[in-house]
């Protein structure tokens, strides 16, 4: 296996369309784009494995089900049945530190108060893993009741604004898979 690509988000239906649940759709965009095989229950999540096209990339791509701050549980024990790097595990996630519509792509860095990336440096043993961080906006507030409340609330944007972020997701994730190397500090 080349990447174990990672999706974060919380299962349910009431989170469908949430600011946290930004790397579910990406991850779900990615299964449709290379025509991977239906997701099916695996390591306390959803998994689908194949390559990105002819010749691509082997990919697995898991949907933690175990909600976000328990997102390890399910990456970890995926990463070691598929043998993977550290550097080649991609984690797509909501990043409130960031405005809305501005992607980062990087390998390793600080958690920033993010309880699912805590809990992947938990399951993994290290935060050196590879990031693609999807701009979602942050609260005019500092109060953490307020700012969980945002997360999981749905964008006010236009939906075409979200689709088209999700979009440009997708393609930045697609890059930092073909490039055959690490991620490095980028901006989009």
């Amino acid at each position: 296996m080349d990447w174990l690509i990672v999706g974060l988000g919380n299962p349910g239906a009431e989170y469908d369309g949430t600011r946290h649940n930004i790397g579910f759709e990406v991850a779900n965009r990615l299964v449709n784009r290379w025509q991977l095989p239906k997701l099916k229950a695996k390591y306390r999540g959803l998994l689908t494995e194949g390559r990105t096209g002819p010749g691509g990339p082997r990919v697995a791509l898991l949907l933690p089900q175990t909600y976000m701050n328990e997102a390890g549980n399910s990456v970890g024990p995926a990463r070691g049945a598929f043998k993977v790097e550290l550097d080649r595990v991609l984690v797509i996630h909501d990043e409130i530190d960031l405005p809305f519509g501005e992607i980062r792509t990087r390998t390793g860095g600080g958690l920033a108060g993010h309880n699912g990336l805590k809990s992947l440096k938990a399951g993994l043993g290290s935060a050196d893993f590879a990031r693609v961080r999807i701009g979602v906006g942050r609260p005019p507030t500092t109060d953490p009741d307020r700012v969980a409340a945002y997360v999981l609330g749905r964008f006010r944007e236009p939906r075409t604004e979200v689709e088209d972020l999700i979009d440009r997701a997708v393609e930045e994730v697609e890059q930092t898979i073909m490039r055959d190397e690490p991620a490095a500090e980028r901006q989009s």
